[in-house]
């Protein structure tokens, strides 16, 4: 792709709608929505979250870590999925601790809870579970929308890099037009 179309203004993203090139409001609105919704929609726990999320769904039946990550995930609706980064070391760390065993079969390790580790999360029952926290509950009301919206950013963004000075006009259109269509959501009673 030529330099002529996007000029020095890609380059540092100066300008704003109208000026220069045409994406440049497109990918400025972008960084505006992604910043929004990464403050409100997280997807970072603490670790004691982890934690308590692992002994939590142990409790339930022995599971693999992918398990772990997925139900975490699938359970926060969106809100929140643990990386393997900080499940592993989780489930090695209460491995060393002896609340959990692990069994390896057909190459994978499957996690149980130990005694210690069942009388643990008994004791821990009544409280709500780290994918019922506030926090996530509050990011897990709207966590589908931020995702909808920086995936649309993303590709407009990628429309905006490598498209055509038609299919930046085309694709600015159809952001309007979704423009349009949420607020006359909102107009509905």
């Amino acid at each position: 792709m030529s330099n002529s179309f996007m000029g020095d203004r890609f380059a540092g993203r100066r300008g704003g709608a109208g000026e220069g090139w045409p994406a440049t409001a497109v990918w400025d609105a972008m960084e505006q929505l992604r910043g929004q919704f990464d403050r409100k929609a997280g997807t970072r726990m603490g670790r004691g979250d982890v934690r308590a999320a692992v002994l939590a769904l142990l409790a339930e039946g022995p599971m693999h870590g992918y398990q772990i990550i997925h139900e975490i995930e699938e359970r926060s609706n969106g809100a929140w999925k643990p990386s393997p980064g900080s499940v592993y070391p989780t489930l090695q760390l209460l491995a060393d601790e002896g609340l959990i065993a692990a069994e390896e079969s057909n190459g994978r390790k499957t996690y149980s809870l130990t005694d210690e580790g069942r009388q643990l999360a008994d004791a821990a029952a009544d409280q709500p579970a780290p994918w019922e926290a506030p926090s996530a509950r509050d990011s897990g009301r709207a966590s589908a929308l931020p995702k909808a919206g920086i995936d649309l950013a993303q590709a407009a963004a990628q429309v905006g890099r490598t498209g055509t000075p038609e299919q930046v006009k085309e694709a600015v259109a159809v952001l309007d037009e979704a423009r349009r269509k949420l607020y006359s959501i909102l107009a509905k009673d």
